[in-house]
């Protein structure tokens, strides 16, 4: 019997929509082909477009790109909202359950200290955030 993890019992949280987590440092938000094909199809433009503007390789992969100040591309800084919200990439959509964020207790408080919806709000069940940690490895 495997020995269950440390968040067993469920973490909770709610998006507060601060959009803490498309701002700051620069880091990577990986893409394949699919998720820009709907992301060329939700903003009505070429995918060759979007590869251009808002795409990089990194790593001997794709993803997207930022602004001089570390945002997204597609954050948009005055209604603090993400323009792609609706076909997200996967690695946005599953924030916070990443491993590298469960990890242990330690790693999830310091996701908590930077993320205002970490922490509160819902309760998330075990099988969810396992659900969603198994979407990308991060």
């Amino acid at each position: 019997m495997s020995e269950e993890p440390w968040y067993q019992d469920g973490l909770k949280f709610r998006c507060t929509g601060c959009g803490d987590c498309c701002t700051g440092a620069a880091g990577a938000v990986w893409v394949d082909e699919e998720n820009l094909e709907k992301i060329a199809e939700h903003l009505d433009k070429p995918i060759g477009e979007i590869r251009l503007m808002h795409t990089r390789m990194l790593r001997g992969k794709i993803s997207l790109t930022e602004f001089p100040n570390g945002d997204c591309t597609f954050f948009d800084g005055q209604t603090r909202s993400c323009k792609i919200y609706p076909v997200r990439p996967p690695q946005c959509k599953t924030w916070p359950f990443w491993k590298s964020n469960v990890s242990d207790e330690q790693a999830w408080q310091q996701t908590v200290k930077e993320c205002p919806g970490s922490g509160t709000g819902d309760l998330i069940p075990l099988d969810e955030i396992e659900k969603r940690i198994s979407v990308i490895d991060l």
